[in-house]
């Protein structure tokens, strides 16, 4: 994720077998949904919508439902219950169900053994932003976490959606699969897919779409502005083929560029991302260099962070959050593919490429909290301090790993070349974290492991550069920046602050100007 920026990953063998299940029921004679949603609109200028669910025959003596505290991929708790009101449960005979509210996103249903229920409630919308739902008169963002109840325990449950839009909205987006020979009715094989997929919805405008290796990619959203869609769509690509090029393969039948509107960051999911778009800005270099980066760091989190993810990022805690060490990973190293990405696909020369990592040291170096705060404890404590650090009386004890991570990339990326006389890389590391444990043991990997691969690839111990990661240690940035050619000058701008530049060095040997080749990808 990142603010203006699987589904927690279930193993990969199961979900093939709760996909290939959940597709033979409802090819089959019947469709057999647990859990079936109904989403409905009807007085959205009031910024509110309304959930209908019907649970087939309930086993259970009393059913607890709950809703998530929080969006994965937005490391906050949201305490999306709040946002609920005006709960009706019912049998199928209209006979009044009791239930209780015993936590404040728990709900507890009495009395159901063998009965099939149907509930109603209402989402109030209040806020416009990524990770909440947002519904106005001419459009609806669904935030699916901020949406749908989950029965406890059971959240591989199978779940079908039925939109109904208002009358004046012609169209509906989302990443879940269509149901055939239905119209806006979606299925998943269970509540971390459907978490993982929300709603666009209202009349939106769809891009030229273009497809990568035989997989077609889409660019589709609500209030997208004025530009040239060609010239866009062709860098789009070019970021596509990029991105998939560094790990060799593309995981999805087909992929969703969901533009939700101006200024409300983005969220990384399975097969699309949510983003906040204008393309108004698009019309001067400024704001396509930054937009290109910001799409660039979203597709690549479909890669690292929803397949090559920290062991704790999946199953995923939808009531107290899944806290890790490793967000420098899942979005430090982000930032720094995104960097690498626009320039490998011929969007961004060397010098801007430079010029954003200059621009995280510059940030990082210049805040106080770096000789507070390490990576893992930054990542840790997002919970709490949030992705940018901390605010108020702590603003100078805390990092953002958005700003070390890049550097630490960047870092691990040339000790890796210099070690293996430029054999090997980070771009080695991640193929290795994908295919070895997404496809091969479909799980993610701790915070040993992710060393245990980095030093694999090199040859070599990376104590010093893991240093910087475990404690607050400052970085001897030309210690390991030579093995590129390249130096960091600093000159003191002023008694708090320091001005740091990269440069290249005068006589650079062949090695140091073939990793600077490769590393641009050239």
């Amino acid at each position: 994720m990142i603010n203006s920026n699987t589904v927690h990953y279930t193993p990969h063998l199961r979900t093939i077998f709760y996909v290939l299940i959940f597709l033979f029921s409802i090819n089959g004679v019947a469709q057999n949904e647990n859990y079936q949603y109904t989403l409905s609109f009807k007085g959205p200028a009031k910024n509110s919508y309304q959930v209908k669910l019907k649970i087939n025959k309930v086993k259970e003596t009393s059913l607890t439902l709950k809703m998530p505290s929080w969006m994965p991929g937005y490391y906050q708790l949201m305490n999306y219950a709040d946002q609920l009101q005006n709960m009706s449960v019912k049998d199928m005979k209209g006979n009044k169900i009791d239930f209780k509210k015993t936590k404040n996103n728990t709900w507890v249903l009495q009395n159901t053994k063998n009965k099939s229920l149907v509930l109603e409630y209402e989402i109030i919308t209040q806020r416009k932003f990524v990770a909440t739902s947002y519904v106005d008169a001419s459009h609806a963002y669904i935030v699916n976490t901020n949406t749908f109840l989950y029965p406890d325990k059971q959240i591989q449950s199978p779940v079908s959606v039925k939109i109904i839009p208002n009358t004046a909205w012609k169209n509906v987006t989302t990443g879940l699969e269509k149901i055939e020979g239905k119209s806006n009715e979606f299925i998943a094989p269970n509540f971390d897919i459907l978490y993982d997929s929300p709603f666009l919805i209202g009349n939106l405008r769809e891009l030229p779409s273009f497809e990568v290796k035989g997989v077609k990619h889409r660019f589709i959203g609500y209030d997208m502005g004025t530009f040239n869609e060609t010239d866009f769509i062709k860098k789009v690509k070019a970021i596509v083929e990029s991105a998939s090029n560094i790990i060799g393969d593309i995981p999805y039948k087909e992929y969703t560029f969901i533009a939700i509107g101006p200024g409300r960051g983005g969220i990384e999911h399975l097969n699309n991302t949510t983003i906040s778009f204008n393309g108004d800005g698009l019309n001067n270099p400024k704001g396509m260099n930054t937009m290109l980066n910001f799409l660039a760091h979203e597709y690549f989190h479909h890669y690292n962070v929803k397949r090559i993810r920290p062991f704790e990022l999946g199953p995923f805690d939808y009531d107290k959050g899944s806290k890790t060490n490793l967000l420098w990973v899942s979005e430090g190293l982000s930032v720094y593919y995104e960097y690498l990405t626009v320039t490998r696909a011929g969007l961004k020369d060397e010098a801007t490429l430079l010029a954003n990592i200059e621009a995280n040291i510059n940030t990082h170096e210049n805040n106080p909290g770096r000789l507070h705060q390490s990576l893992t404890q930054a990542s840790f404590k997002t919970w709490k301090d949030g992705p940018f650090g901390a605010s108020g009386d702590d603003k100078n004890k805390s990092i953002s790993y958005y700003e070390k991570g890049p550097i630490i990339g960047m870092l691990l990326d040339f000790s890796i070349r210099e070690a293996s006389q430029n054999k090997k890389s980070l771009d080695d590391v991640m193929r290795y974290l994908y295919w070895h444990y997404y496809k091969e043991l479909g799980r993610g990997f701790t915070d040993a492991e992710f060393e245990e691969a980095c030093e694999t690839i090199a040859g070599k111990s990376l104590t010093e550069v893991f240093e910087y990661v475990y404690t607050t240690k400052s970085i001897d940035y030309n210690s390991i920046l030579g093995a590129a050619g390249l130096e960091i000058n600093m000159t003191n701008l002023n008694r708090k602050t320091k001005k740091f530049k990269i440069k290249k060095l005068e006589k650079a040997t062949k090695l140091q100007t073939e990793i600077l080749q490769s590393w641009l990808g050239k």
